[in-house]
């Protein structure tokens, strides 16, 4: 009878952390506190479009492997750079903010005029929101699912209409320019690995502008330190993050263990036209071999570390197959 017992399967349903005893083994299998098992997160927000986002920012953020979240109000975006709308804070254009995009940055909204949500009626804001949101969608081909708060002003029934049909609005955020130093952000940057959070910066100016850097060299110095550190450090957009966060809080694994590995199978209630960020599964085990992974009819890619194993997998997908060699 206890010969029988062992092979009995064994379900389990939880939100995103599971132990199994099997064979003698203790499993733990949950979802990553962030992509790739990292130990925190972190995003790079541009407000306002600016030129030199497009000439300085994407450029630098792409030469580290990174990309970055640039929300934009559509009634300064500039069709013509020799005639700027305003000469001491020249703005990008729709085919440059499209060209973005294509490379990977996320284009976002931050208003259509930069209106306070705070002080005009719900009707007013409701066309400020949703005229910006349409004219990113067809000039840039990306439809908004963030939304930056104009001058980080918070609060009314706007809320609630503005936060419909997307991932995340930016609620709290760090400012890199002005005074700060590289010591100032090395110190931000340990402490965001030590307690696992998530940092979010904004920057208006990088060389002019609202809180641009007196030397931009500290921002490019900084960047050099965040790369040196990526195993610790996922730098994804504002909506990847938001979207991993928020689906790694809904998911529930229900595992079942066999003779020789596992069987999960994810479900997740969330709308999978918004939340398309796939999320990391870790399995632990003191002694764990190397495995075999596959959802559906895709072999997933494995990572090996001491102790554990972790893979990406589609939180809306088939169930997932894990056979221990």
């Amino acid at each position: 009878m206890q010969w029988m017992m062992r092979y009995v399967l064994v379900s389990f349903v939880c939100f995103c952390f599971v132990s199994v005893r099997m064979f003698g083994t203790d499993w733990n299998v949950y979802v990553a506190p962030y992509k790739y098992d990292k130990a925190c997160a972190l995003t790079y927000t541009f407000d306002d479009g600016l030129i030199e986002h497009y000439t300085l920012a994407a450029p630098e953020l792409e030469k580290r492997g990174f990309r970055g979240t640039f929300f934009i109000n559509g009634s300064k975006v500039n069709e013509d750079h020799s005639k700027e709308i305003d000469k001491s804070k020249p703005r990008v254009s729709w085919r440059e903010l499209k060209e973005m995009a294509a490379r990977g940055h996320e284009i976002s909204s931050h208003g259509w005029a930069h209106l306070n949500v705070t002080k005009y009626p719900l009707e007013i804001i409701k066309e400020e929101v949703q005229k910006n949101d349409s004219a990113i969608y067809v000039r840039v081909g990306m439809k908004p699912r963030t939304y930056a708060y104009p001058g980080n002003r918070k609060g009314g029934e706007a809320m609630a209409f503005i936060t419909q049909n997307r991932v995340g609005t930016r609620m709290e955020q760090r400012s890199l320019g002005s005074k700060r130093t590289s010591r100032d952000l090395e110190k931000w940057m340990n402490t965001l690995i030590d307690t696992g959070d998530w940092g979010v910066t904004m920057t208006h100016g990088i060389t002019y502008g609202y809180d641009a850097f007196p030397d931009p060299q500290v921002l490019w110095e900084h960047f050099d330190w965040v790369k040196a550190h990526e195993d610790k450090i996922w730098v994804g957009t504002f909506c990847e993050v938001a979207a991993y966060l928020k689906e790694k809080e809904a998911i529930r694994l229900k595992v079942i263990s066999s003779k020789n590995g596992l069987r999960i199978y994810p479900a997740l209630s969330l709308d999978k036209t918004l939340f398309t960020e796939p999320l990391t599964l870790v399995i632990e085990e003191e002694n764990i071999k190397k495995a075999v992974v596959w959802q559906g009819k895709k072999k997933l890619s494995v990572t090996q570390k001491p102790g554990k194993i972790w893979f990406e997998f589609n939180p809306f997908g088939d169930e997932i197959r894990v056979k221990f060699k």
